[in-house]
């Protein structure tokens, strides 16, 4: 008999630690409002480290879809600019390589201020709009398969 456990997972960076929290805590909420059963998360050092934390997940093929949560705050340097750069295209490489939805909460933004506004509580939690956009992606993917069946 298969296993009809939803899994989700959740690769979050570490580096700002409290929004790490508030980002899990929202996405591990909605994941659980949505019937998932499982809800794993995975730490890693920082932002530029998600896309590749997020195919391992992938690959095992044990996840419904992944949250990839985390925050760069812009420095003084381009370094901000090259790591949510490849963040984002890492994450939406292992998106489109796999087949397995990835959500992108990994939070932009100037200042600590912006970060804490958009990590949970309100209308702007990135989190909860990461584990949102998964569970979209697995509706059109349902719906798609619904429509092949009735046309096949």
């Amino acid at each position: 008999m298969p296993d009809m456990t939803m899994r989700y997972a959740i690769v979050v960076a570490r580096f700002y630690d409290e929004l790490a929290e508030r980002l899990v805590t929202s996405a591990t909420r909605v994941f659980e409002e949505a019937g998932g059963d499982v809800v794993d998360v995975y730490g890693v050092p920082g932002a530029f480290e998600l896309p590749l934390a997020a195919l391992m997940a992938a690959e095992t093929e044990r996840y419904e879809g992944i949250a990839c949560l985390g925050a760069v705050i812009r420095g003084e340097t381009s370094h901000y600019d090259y790591v949510c750069n490849e963040a984002a295209r890492g994450i939406q490489d292992v998106a489109l390589r796999t087949g397995v939805p990835c959500g992108f909460g990994l939070l932009t933004v100037e200042n600590m201020d912006q970060a804490m506004a958009r990590s949970g509580g309100g209308k702007r939690d990135q989190g909860a709009h990461a584990a949102e956009a998964v569970l979209a992606l697995l509706r059109v993917r349902a719906e798609l398969g619904e429509r092949a069946g009735a046309a096949g």
